[in-house]
């Protein structure tokens, strides 16, 4: 057995059977055949991986947390989802949530009335039934255009867009091959943080029915808005 051989193994008793192994970062002068690899425990791992999401706060992909960590990313999608079951049961102030392919800490709602105490947080904003009728338009047509919107609801819904821009539920994703290329509206990731989803292909069905039904409120809304004020 060679010097090489000797130290992994005594690495790999000295992490136990838990042990990763990750390609060791180049130093100068040396060549990637010709660099040792380097062992790292899950629970050292898991710890990286908390640190890169406490500090970053944001939504991190899954790639580039595999790429800073040299593992693969189905390894962190393991560990990180070991850590998110392990939050949840042990009660933490705070947890992971998965977006698509990326990963986010982020505080429990259950404590926002706690925070507010100590921290000067924006008051929630609310979300009328204008507001949520136009949102799941856009959730489950897009990318769709506000005339597009309006089509289906039957009335203006330039107020109701702007809103939704504003609290950062939809944005615009793209422009529409067409005569004046109006804006194509798409949901955003606070979108799915806010609704606690992975992705829109975890929301529910949505039938023509429902789709009849934003159109009749949306008529009855027209209808008190433009109704005749009687002496």
């Amino acid at each position: 057995m060679d010097e090489n051989t000797m130290e992994i193994t005594e690495q790999t008793a000295e992490k136990g059977d838990n042990a990763v192994e990750t390609e060791a970062p180049l130093q100068d002068g040396e060549n990637g055949p010709e660099t040792k690899g380097s062992l790292q425990t899950e629970g050292e791992i898991q710890g990286r991986i908390e640190a890169i999401l406490f500090s970053i706060g944001d939504a991190v992909e899954k790639s580039r947390i595999a790429q800073a960590l040299e593992v693969d990313v189905k390894t962190v999608e393991r560990l990180v989802h070991s850590m998110m079951e392990r939050y949840q049961s042990e009660d933490r102030g705070v947890r992971i949530i998965e977006i698509d392919n990326s990963f986010q800490m982020c505080t429990k709602s259950d404590y926002y009335d706690t925070l507010i105490r100590i921290v000067a947080i924006p008051k929630k904003n609310t979300l009328t039934d204008v507001l949520l009728e136009t949102l799941s338009i856009v959730a489950y047509k897009q990318p769709i255009t506000r005339q597009e919107i309006e089509a289906i609801r039957g009335v203006s819904c330039v107020h109701a867009v702007n809103k939704l821009v504003e609290y950062h539920l939809i944005e615009e994703v793209g422009r529409l091959d067409a005569v004046g290329r109006p804006i194509l509206f798409g949901t955003t990731d606070e979108f799915l943080r806010s609704f606690g989803v992975q992705s829109t292909d975890e929301l529910p069905v949505i039938t023509p029915d429902k789709i009849e039904d934003f159109k009749q409120q949306a008529m009855e809304e027209a209808q008190l808005t433009f109704a005749p004020v009687k002496d």
